[in-house]
């Protein structure tokens, strides 16, 4: 294994540091538990969006704390979710009078773990809500999940209600404004190889040089088939298929298209899959109004790709298009 770490067991405190010392002007990093808050938190009158979950996926979730986007996010361990304990220590970091919405991706140690902690801040009279983002239409159930996993449309549910609080929204509205991208966003990755966790030292899986996981998690886990390279076009096309015809997404339909790398994959590769997948929603009369490239929401060292489709309407549009100021998500300020 070759990486650039000291020990396995502090890569992701020492990571945290890291981020802390680049990005003081945007977040803060408390230690014991460790949470990442934004700078000028708690925001007065204004709703608390939390997210978090393992570490190894960076930018997320850490890298989308600051104005219009999440108010905290809790890192844990590479691939394992936060503890109770620090969930609540980011609650009670960044959530007033309006409250909090919690968003936890479809993973059984997230889901419980971030339940067990809005319990906890309920019980001290905080309004606490939570919301399961279950995007990826590969598998109903894999290593980690009950049901869909979690995965590409964590990014965009992040910055639509992240910017929804940032203008003032009240905790009902932000919360249904979350079940609303929920119910219109789908996903889908593939792999080329496996990632490497650091505690592990070997690879999650075995790959051949000459096969692809189509349909995986971004823990590495199983998709629905390991099959022949093929070329991009002929990737790309499967996976837009199985996004379009899951919602169903139609003709004349306004889609925010994200194109992921899951941390290995260069650009010149990705840009090259995104042109593909924009000229294959245009055939299907899919207008692509809005759109994201880049290494988002990873699986470490990962070589692979994700695609993401949102359905768009004026207020989404409006809130993907407001200023924020983030580690990994700038535009507008």
């Amino acid at each position: 294994m070759k990486k650039i770490i000291n020990d396995p067991k502090t890569v992701v405190a020492e990571s945290l540091r890291g981020l802390a010392a680049a990005h003081a002007d945007v977040l803060r990093v408390e230690d014991d538990p460790a949470i990442v808050v934004r700078a000028d938190a708690p925001v007065a009158g204004k709703v608390a969006v939390i997210s978090g979950g393992g570490s190894g996926h960076e930018p997320l979730h850490g890298g989308f704390v600051g104005r219009g986007m999440l108010a905290a996010a809790v890192p844990g361990a590479v691939f394992t979710s936060p503890t109770p304990d620090a969930v609540e220590a980011a609650v009670k970091a960044t959530t007033g009078e309006a409250g909090a919405l919690l968003i936890v991706k479809n993973y059984t140690g997230d889901v419980l773990n971030f339940e067990t902690a809005g319990e906890l801040a309920a019980a001290e009279g905080l309004d606490v809500r939570s919301v399961v983002i279950d995007d990826d239409v590969a598998v109903k159930d894999s290593t980690y999940t009950a049901g869909r996993r979690g995965v590409g449309g964590t990014v965009l549910l992040e910055k639509i209600t992240g910017a929804a609080a940032e203008r003032g929204d009240a905790l009902d509205a932000v919360e249904a404004l979350a079940r609303k991208v929920i119910g219109q966003v789908r996903s889908i990755g593939v792999a080329l190889t496996a990632p490497t966790v650091p505690h592990a030292g070997e690879p999650s899986f075995d790959l051949a040089d000459d096969e692809i996981e189509f349909g995986i998690g971004i823990h590495g886990e199983p998709g629905i088939e390991r099959t022949a390279v093929v070329t991009a076009d002929e990737l790309v096309a499967r996976m837009v298929d199985a996004i379009v015809t899951d919602l169903p997404f139609g003709e004349g339909d306004k889609v925010l298209l994200f194109t992921n790398s899951m941390g290995g994959t260069p650009l010149v590769e990705l840009y090259l899959a995104h042109g593909i997948a924009e000229r294959l929603l245009a055939e299907r009369g899919i207008v692509v109004e809005r759109r994201l490239v880049g290494p988002y929401i990873t699986s470490l060292e990962m070589q692979g790709m994700s695609l993401t489709l949102l359905k768009l309407d004026d207020e989404l549009t409006e809130l993907w298009d407001a200023p924020v100021n983030t580690p990994a998500l700038r535009w507008g300020v």
